[in-house]
């Protein structure tokens, strides 16, 4: 078995420094593994898995949020919702700069992506932000760890992907996200809260003290948050509503996409191929390592790898807690160097039969497994949002990477308490199940 497991990390790590793409790295590890160790039909066999990974009914929600995600990305939407939150901010300490984690929160809860989340939001908040004198360093890292919200609030495109590969309810996964995902955006807030009146030249002189908008400005908020309530009753009142499934509940979404898209005018011919293209850009890259994933994963479990690493972690005696830290230190380690998408992929397959034997619920591990993957998302040298901030920005990525680190702090410290009461994400699940 030692021999298994080292011939898999060489395969694997060799086409990775070779730059072959993360989908074929797998397919082609996974192959080469059963072909040293196994004498069986690899054509007939990989033909087989491609079909079944690729047709599941499950995954069909993942590219309409794809599609869902590139028609909000050429609205207005990021316009409105800084005008429409901005008086509900202004009640707060720090005021305008809650309006990243409350945007980010909001359009989380209709995109399903981190990037998309961050994009949106950071497009005109962070010009916004600095121009009216608020600190461009809580600016940028509120931004940085709020936009991972696109990840835990639901829909999620990651925790489809875990769905279907750990054969967990998709309905039930996108329940157990609320609660987390909405505590760790009052995480942030109240950071934010704290860092701003610890040093008040953070917020610009005017701006320091409460204020309560005028019933006015109230109203005209209201009205620039219209489109994005319109969308979250969308996707989520029609899948909670009982309406539709997660799936139907995504082709909902992408019909109110392109009805706010219409209205505001954004709808031309060449709008329209950037998302035909932009789309299928991306689902073709998820296919294949979500297939690259599954003949890896296959392999492994054919040749008993899962199991013998999951008997050795027994071995060592482990507490459950000590467990889910060392995961989290593995994943942070990970993150480093891999995608959300290539980490849930790659490990799941060794992971899960680890996790379960530890006694941890399958829906918990797959809302722990999001919390991880967003701490990828702003952890560098391959820390996506921090490429998307970059791209906003033009800094550096060790300046992006110290103004992020209070938010990644919040993120560990927050999956460690999820770690202690699991009832944080099982609670509402199980009461809507009852």
């Amino acid at each position: 078995m030692i021999v298994v497991v080292l011939t898999m990390f060489v395969v694997l790590f060799a086409f990775l420094a070779g730059g072959l793409w993360i989908g074929w790295t797998l397919a082609v590890t996974g192959t080469v593994l059963l072909a040293i160790f196994r004498d069986i039909p690899l054509d007939k066999l990989l033909a087989q898995y491609a079909w079944n990974i690729l047709t599941t009914q499950e995954l069909l929600a993942l590219p309409l949020f794809i599609v869902m995600g590139e028609i909000l990305f050429r609205t207005r939407l990021s316009q409105s919702l800084f005008r429409g939150l901005s008086p509900w901010a202004a009640l707060l300490p720090g005021r305008l700069l809650h309006v990243n984690v409350i945007g980010c929160s909001i359009f989380a809860a209709i995109s399903g992506s981190s990037a998309a989340t961050t994009q949106v939001v950071g497009r005109i908040s962070l010009a916004e932000l600095t121009k009216r004198g608020y600190s461009k360093d809580v600016a940028v890292g509120s931004l940085a760890g709020a936009g991972t919200l696109g990840f835990l609030i639901p829909p999620s495109n990651i925790m489809i992907i875990y769905g279907v590969l750990g054969d967990v309810s998709i309905a039930k996964l996108f329940t157990a996200g609320f609660i987390p995902g909405f505590l760790l955006a009052g995480s942030f807030m109240a950071w934010i809260m704290i860092h701003t009146a610890l040093k008040p030249e953070l917020v610009p002189p005017e701006e320091r003290k409460v204020r309560i908008a005028s019933l006015e400005e109230f109203a005209r908020s209201i009205r620039e948050l219209g489109p994005v309530v319109f969308l979250i009753l969308c996707v989520l009142g029609s899948m909670y509503g009982g309406l539709a499934t997660p799936s139907e509940a995504a082709g909902v979404g992408v019909l109110g996409a392109l009805i706010v898209a219409r209205l505001q005018g954004e709808l031309r011919w060449p709008a329209l191929r950037a998302i035909a293209i932009g789309s299928v850009q991306t689902c073709a890259m998820i296919a294949l390592i979500v297939l690259g994933a599954s003949i890896l994963g296959s392999a492994a479990a054919f040749l008993g790898i899962p199991a013998a690493v999951a008997e050795f972690v027994s071995g060592l005696g482990l507490s459950p807690f000590m467990l889910i830290v060392a995961l989290i230190a593995f994943y942070i380690v990970l993150g480093c160097f891999l995608d959300g998408f290539s980490m849930i992929v790659m490990t799941l397959p060794i992971v899960m039969p680890i996790v379960k034997g530890a006694g941890f619920d399958p829906i918990w591990f797959g809302v722990f497994l999001v919390l991880v993957v967003e701490m990828a998302q702003i952890t560098p040298p391959v820390g996506f949002n921090l490429f998307v901030i970059q791209g906003l920005t033009e800094d550096g990525l060790g300046y992006l990477t110290r103004v992020t680190l209070p938010y990644l702090a919040i993120m560990v410290l927050f999956t460690m308490l999820l770690a202690l009461l699991p009832d944080i994400a099982l609670w509402l699940p199980r009461y809507l199940s009852s």
